[in-house]
């Protein structure tokens, strides 16, 4: 997508010396900093905010991840990716 963004990499080395290598989508907490702005979570979660970011946003975030998170349908995949936005210490709000 774009240079320098992290893509997470499983590599399977065979003992014929034959490999796999399997990209997934970038990180969600990668998502997540882009979607509020901000360069880290917060330090201090719980007590101290990071940045905000919409519920359309999680949306969009768990459309991406789909295929990488172990969900079902993309209400549980939006809960996984809220729950992690609440762990950087963001926001969730209505928008």
């Amino acid at each position: 997508e774009v240079k320098g963004t992290p893509l997470p990499t499983v590599i399977t080395v065979y003992q014929d010396k034959s490999f796999t290598f399997v990209t997934k989508t970038p990180p969600a907490t990668h998502y997540l900093k882009q979607a509020a702005g901000i360069t880290s979570g917060s330090k201090l979660v719980g007590r101290e905010t990071a940045g905000k970011v919409t519920r359309t946003q999680v949306r969009e975030i768990a459309e991406k991840k789909m295929k990488d998170l172990n969900a079902n349908d993309l209400d549980a995949a939006s809960k996984i990716i809220e729950g992690s936005a609440r762990a950087m210490g963001l926001d969730v709000v209505e928008g």
